[in-house]
């Protein structure tokens, strides 16, 4: 019937790394199939996956052999025959101890395989020795019970029999002490396997204590990451705020240009009036004047004195009037000028605060 597959599952292949004997290496790109074989002719199991037209698993299974899970998803073992540790990496925790069981069972099996096989070696064994033992006691009885003649005559067919079953016996006894060389050579390779895989082993459970100490430094890390995403935030919402305060600023800068165009307007109307001062200060003069001259006249025309006494004190109200006006107007403008001051000033340093 030649090797049938007698379970099949898919995973993620590696191999341990020849030079550090450390980290793993992927030997797919992908997940791929991974068969237990049974040869019936030979009586042996294999693993066996292959990767397009590549074979990255060809691995007899022994009895010595052992499949450890190293995490809840992830398991190895080590192939001295190879010379090298196969890792598989699950898609689920299930499908990791089904294939786990799977290789206790094959093992078990290849287990019982090799104590058949011993035991026959030793059965074949034992019945040479003691074929041994009574090929001589034969040939004495038939020296002892009979001429040459009929020791030939007799013995000649016993005595090939005996003999081709003796060579036989011989060829299975050196058989089985080449085959027991052997397994004490490979026996002594998978102890030296097994002292790699445990070092490996050790690795690995250094390395997992690694990775749970960068996880733990990742998580650390990401949780500051959230924090400052957090404080990120807020000082986004505060910029936001500070927009919105910037934006009534403005607004209320355009109202305030508004209202300075305003006294600018004002104040453009008060220097309009006050260029009429000079020209009733002129007339004041002239008053002055002619008061003067009046007053000349006054004593000159003593006669027209009543009349222009009357003109005199109608010219002095007038003036009296006129300087009071005059002056409430300077009072005035001097307020709007002092107002239009104050509000520069502070236009000016609302502009630098902003």
């Amino acid at each position: 019937m030649g090797e049938q597959p007698i379970y099949t599952t898919r995973a993620h292949v590696f191999q341990i790394d020849p030079s550090t004997k450390k980290n793993w290496v992927p030997a797919s790109k992908q997940a791929v199939t991974v068969s237990y074989f049974y040869d019936s002719t030979r009586n042996s199991y294999r693993i066996i996956s292959v990767d397009g037209s590549k074979v990255i698993i060809n691995s007899t299974i022994t009895p010595n052999m052992t499949f450890t899970k190293t995490s809840q998803k992830f398991g190895q073992w080590a192939d001295s025959r190879a010379n090298t540790v196969f890792g598989l990496g699950f898609a689920s925790e299930q499908q990791l101890s089904k294939f786990a069981e799977k290789f206790q069972e094959v093992k078990e099996s290849a287990k019982m395989a090799r104590d058949k096989s011993q035991e026959k070696a030793e059965t074949l064994s034992n019945h040479s020795q003691e074929s041994g033992r009574e090929t001589p006691s034969t040939n004495q009885a038939a020296n002892i019970n009979g001429t040459d003649d009929e020791k030939i005559s007799h013995v000649g067919p016993e005595a090939a029999l005996l003999k081709s079953e003796n060579e036989r016996l011989k060829s299975a006894v050196e058989q089985s002490n080449s085959n027991a060389k052997k397994w004490e050579t490979e026996l002594q390779t998978l102890r030296e396997n097994n002292a790699r895989l445990v070092d490996a082993l050790q690795e690995s459970s250094a390395n997992v204590e690694s990775w749970k100490k960068q996880l733990s430094t990742c998580k650390e890390e990401s949780d500051k990451l959230r924090e400052k995403i957090a404080e990120l935030e807020a000082q986004c919402n505060e910029a936001n705020q500070e927009k919105q305060r910037n934006a009534q600023l403005t607004l209320r800068v355009q109202e305030l240009e508004t209202e300075l165009q305003d006294k600018e307007q004002e104040l453009e109307n008060l220097r309009k009036q006050a260029e009429i001062i000079p020209h009733l200060m002129a007339q004041c003069e002239d008053i002055t004047t002619k008061l003067q001259a009046a007053e000349m006249k006054n004593k000159e025309l003593e006669g027209r004195i009543e009349g222009l006494q009357v003109e005199i004190n109608d010219s002095r109200q007038k003036q009296g009037s006129m300087k009071g006006e005059l002056k409430k107007f300077m009072d005035i403008l001097d307020g709007k000028i002092d107002e239009l001051h104050e509000f520069r000033q502070g236009l000016s340093k609302l502009g630098v605060d902003n």
